[in-house]
């Protein structure tokens, strides 16, 4: 069963399965399908609203844990200046999306489709390891490489979500981010106290957080981020990007352990509510989005990445030119937080159906990897080497 289990988080396949159920219903019967969704779920809320506004609140507090243990001695973003190519990368892979989309978008586009330039900024991590490994192979170090890019680029999408994505319906009302302020004091005092167990934090600082985030206007979603920084963690990192510190037992790395199977089979609820698009609803936001990604990614990614080693910051030993490429394609994939970020973009049901269908096709960069991969005659890496 536990085999089982873990093969089932390794290759993504609750978040694909909702994906394919969402498709499947919302063509062949839409109305049951939006009914579903939109309609009353539990106590006067939606699916929706269960599934974006609460559930993701655990999603991205996973990636927070990612990214604290990353910046932590040890981690794989510490001392920062051995990470400084994965970040000019990082960087490439959001500014190249941007620019793409709005220059696409002044070609083929309209001023309407503007506020979905943040769309394409960020690279579903998951599928992007998934895929690496089946690239590179488990040790190659382009998937890690790949992996720092991926979680250093949807921490810049969660800022953009929250700084550029209010509401449009409802003004942002700054002063409930007080409540969200006291939250963070409040988690703040527990880790002075020496609190160890993380349901004080999530109950206290995060349920505060949420609520000063939701009656802000801002996303709520992203309630658990500004907590869990505060949650003790190791004085020094000894495992890597996803993998689990057996000799840590702090309370960072317990939440992180008992509520990423969680996290990982709740995807299922996220690509059932999300990926409902009608491929009717094709349109031109789809070929921004997924052109953005595409394009953008892949070419943001060599370009920054190749200047940082040009200016001394060297790709990790056994990387070359081709792979760094090779791994902006992959990078493509925008999936999850692309679907997230175009629920937040566009209000307008059959705009954001078409931007939404634009991060589903870019799942399709994945295929174009494999092929490249072969190509280029990328050399798998099943253990630890330095071949190129």
């Amino acid at each position: 069963m536990q085999k089982t289990v873990n093969l089932l988080r390794e290759f993504s396949i609750p978040l694909i399965s909702g994906v394919i159920v969402a498709l499947l219903w919302a063509n062949l019967s839409p109305h049951s399908y939006e009914t579903f969704v939109e309609g009353e779920f539990f106590s006067g809320i939606s699916f929706h609203f269960f599934v974006n506004d609460i559930f993701m609140v655990f999603f991205f507090a996973i990636a927070a844990v990612e990214i604290v243990q990353s910046l932590s001695p040890g981690g794989d973003l510490n001392p920062l200046k051995k990470a400084v190519n994965p970040l000019m990368a990082t960087m490439g892979g959001v500014l190249g999306p941007v620019a793409v989309y709005l220059l696409l978008n002044s070609i083929i586009g309209s001023p309407e489709y503007l506020r979905g330039w943040g769309i394409p900024t960020a690279t579903d991590i998951a599928l992007a390891w998934l895929v690496a490994r089946f690239v590179f192979g488990d040790k190659h170090p382009a998937v890690s490489f790949l992996l720092l890019l991926a979680i250093a680029d949807d921490a810049i999408g969660l800022v953009i979500i929250a700084i550029f994505y209010p509401d449009p319906v409802n003004p942002v009302e700054p002063i409930w981010l007080l409540v969200t302020l006291a939250g963070m004091a409040i988690s703040f005092i527990l880790r002075k106290k020496g609190v160890t167990n993380y349901w004080p934090y999530l109950l206290l600082g995060g349920v505060l957080s949420w609520i000063g985030l939701h009656n802000a206007h801002l996303h709520p979603a992203l309630a658990l981020v500004v907590i869990i920084p505060f949650l003790p963690n190791p004085k020094e990192e000894h495992g890597h990007l996803f993998e689990d510190d057996e000799t840590s037992h702090t309370t960072l790395t317990k939440f992180e352990h008992e509520w990423k199977i969680f996290v990982d089979f709740g995807l299922f609820m996220f690509g059932l509510s999300n990926a409902g698009v009608e491929f009717s609803e094709i349109g031109t936001t789809t070929w921004l989005v997924f052109v953005g990604l595409l394009v953008g990614k892949t070419v943001g990614i060599f370009t920054l990445g190749s200047i940082a080693k040009m200016l001394g910051f060297p790709l990790p030993t056994g990387m070359g030119m081709k792979e760094l490429f090779l791994a902006g394609v992959i990078a493509a994939m925008g999936l999850t937080v692309a679907l997230f970020v175009a629920g937040a973009a566009f209000t307008d049901p059959v705009i954001q159906g078409a931007a939404k269908m634009g991060a589903l096709f870019s799942a399709s960069a994945a295929i174009f990897a494999f092929i490249l991969g072969k190509l280029l005659g990328i050399k798998k890496m099943k253990e630890t080497s330095t071949q190129n």
